[in-house]
């Protein structure tokens, strides 16, 4: 009885024309992780952007402390990194820098294995 979790970003497709999605991994904490398996996590004002490192992070997600969690909780909103194949994130970095798009989530779920990802999208402004 495996339970389905997704959460999406509604407003992405509305105010976006999108045009290429990856998935991509995310560096979570213990804690973080079990909110999402809780459904407590919120994409909607999120974005993505790049180091200098040429790492790629996700700003302004919101993931809410988990109920159970003591001192070691983490914080709400935080930069994430996102784990991409190099070949992957040079391509993205190069649309980004020279066409003027922007890298949106969509959608945020657990996949067979019981890990988080997250669906991202290279996407011109409407």
């Amino acid at each position: 009885m495996l339970k389905t979790i997704n959460i999406l970003n509604k407003r992405a497709r509305f105010d976006y024309e999108i045009i290429e999605t990856y998935t991509a991994g995310i560096v979570l904490a213990g804690t973080e992780i079990k909110s999402i398996r809780l459904g407590k996590a919120n994409i909607t004002e999120s974005f993505c952007e790049f180091n200098d490192n040429q790492e790629l992070f996700i700003v302004n997600m919101f993931i809410d402390e988990y109920e159970f969690g003591n001192h070691y909780n983490h914080k709400t909103k935080s930069q994430r990194k996102l784990l991409l194949n190099k070949k992957e994130l040079k391509k993205l970095n190069k649309d980004v820098k020279n066409s003027g798009l922007t890298i949106v989530p969509l959608k945020v779920f657990i996949n067979e294995k019981g890990f988080a990802k997250i669906l991202i999208s290279l996407a011109k402004g409407k």
